[in-house]
């Protein structure tokens, strides 16, 4: 995504509150330390795919706060009615440039709930300001990448496109779910905005109006074959499947007399399963065993799946809804919390946020996570504070239970996974092509065992809290209730 636009105020209202009583407080230059995290993994699934880097690299070199973003702030106004801001805020704000130091795990990595995607340091008030945009645009990519990356682990091998532009949620959702759909495994897209502003494949054929325009369905075939001879892919459900089956064979025997082919049908409704069956057939008996059958109609990985166990023989498949809407899951619970504070030069004071509920409870320190591999596989995450590593070997601890423990033995190896993405407010990654991110995430999953991979209960894959990091928030959390204990 550009953004060129004047999208400095895609923020919560409440970041900008913080951030004036932070700066009317004197606060805004202390030193923060913030970390992007999610709490569950979608669609009760095994693991997720991190997607969203490259737009908040965008975000965030092509910030400025503009005259109009004034003019608008200027006209809020509190209960009171009273101006939210003074205008000296306004003359802070103009010559605002972010200098954080953002470190950040790479774009198809396979990642896991509590594990910072992204983790922020800099002065409070600029660490605060980036809450809002950054978890927007790193929540709704990662949960279509995971979902994308579902689907094709069902297709197992087969081509999949990404049908999904006329069903998204906006003109943004619809680009950002096409990308984040071809990072995830799909190998194409219809959204021909997406395929010029990313690169990516686009393919489409023809609906079921083209078909309807024409007085005969074979008409129809014809002058599509004839029009298009390189996109040759017909629509064959309009009235009735096998029918239009038998005229698509009609066609594409003729076609290949002229020394050219029918690319393949497409299903688009009906028992698919025994559609395809026969569909397969009749093309085989034909001769025409190269044409291609192509399924479309509310797939997602589940459907898929089942269609595979039944013998289908579909050879693509063209999946929209489900996918660039995450249909199921209506969002990823990513969370930006505050883990440490200092005064610049002076050492850090650790924050952890409580709560009723553990899994709501927010981990101190600058972390960062530790992946440990033992003969080929990823077999354990450790989160860890980079300021008190371990010197003794790793102990995990799972945040949820603390009677589940795991020592790594020494013989794996690791691999740390934020890498710096900002220094000072400057760029210091380099950022991949989109392919590249897209075959990061094939060998990432090729890492893990298949069980992470399961639709149904999968295998829950170790991460755990490193052992100094875990007692460290205990010991906060004990501190912090007995200033309240009466």
């Amino acid at each position: 995504m550009n953004f060129n636009g004047n999208i400095e105020l895609l923020t919560d209202l409440y970041q900008l509150t913080m951030a004036y009583g932070y700066w009317k407080a004197g606060l805004d230059q202390k030193e923060a330390v913030f970390h992007l995290t999610f709490r569950k993994l979608p669609f009760q699934g095994g693991f997720a795919v991190a997607a969203g880097l490259e737009q908040v690299i965008d975000f965030i070199r092509s910030f400025r706060f503009r005259p109009e973003d004034f003019s608008y702030l200027g006209t809020l106004k509190g209960v009171d009615e009273q101006p939210l801001f003074t205008p000296d805020f306004f003359d802070y704000l103009k010559d605002f440039r972010f200098t954080c130091d953002i470190d950040a795990v790479p774009e198809g990595t396979v990642i896991f709930p509590h594990e910072p995607l992204i983790r922020v340091k800099g002065p409070l008030i600029q660490c605060q300001l980036l809450e809002s945009p950054l978890l927007n645009l790193i929540n709704f990519p990662t949960l279509v990448a995971t979902k994308a990356a579902r689907i094709a682990i069902a297709a197992d091998g087969d081509p999949v496109l990404e049908f999904g532009l006329r069903r998204a949620q906006g003109v943004d959702g619809a680009l950002t779910a096409s990308r984040a759909a071809y990072i995830g495994g799909c190998d194409a897209t219809s959204n021909v905005l997406a395929g010029q502003r990313f690169g990516i494949p686009v393919k489409g054929t023809h609906s079921h109006s083209w078909v309807m325009v024409f007085e005969e369905e074979i008409d129809s075939f014809q002058e599509f074959c004839k029009w298009l001879p390189g996109n040759t892919i017909l629509l064959v459900d309009t009235y009735r499947t096998l029918d239009g089956v038998k005229k698509a064979i009609q066609v594409g025997l003729k076609l290949k007399a002229e020394g050219k082919k029918l690319v393949g049908i497409r299903l688009d409704s009906g028992d698919l399963a025994y559609l395809s069956i026969e569909s397969r057939r009749m093309l085989d008996e034909a001769g025409l065993t190269e044409t291609k059958i192509l399924a479309s109609n509310e797939l997602d990985e589940v459907i898929i799946s089942a269609l595979k166990r039944q013998g289908a023989r579909i050879d693509i498949w063209g999946v929209g809804t489900n996918l660039v809407t995450a249909k199921e899951q209506a969002a990823l619970d990513g969370v930006y919390k505050l883990s440490a504070i200092r005064n610049p030069g002076e050492s850090w004071e650790y924050k952890v946020k409580l709560s009723e509920q553990m899994i709501k409870m927010s981990n101190p320190g600058i972390l960062q996570i530790r992946r440990f591999k033992m003969n080929g596989e990823n077999i354990a995450d450790a989160i860890f504070n980079e300021e008190e590593p371990s010197t003794k070997g790793y102990v995990l601890v799972d945040p949820l239970d603390p009677t589940r423990q795991k020592t790594m033995p020494p013989q794996v190896t690791y691999e740390d996974l934020l890498l710096p993405i900002f220094r000072k407010g400057e760029v210091v990654y380099q950022i991949p092509s989109l392919s590249s991110v897209r075959q990061r995430t094939k060998e990432q999953l090729n890492q893990f065992h298949a069980g992470i991979k399961r639709f149904i209960y999968p295998h829950e894959y170790i991460v755990g809290l490193e052992k100094g990091l875990y007692d460290c928030k205990i010991e906060l959390i004990k501190n912090i209730r007995n200033q309240f204990t009466t």
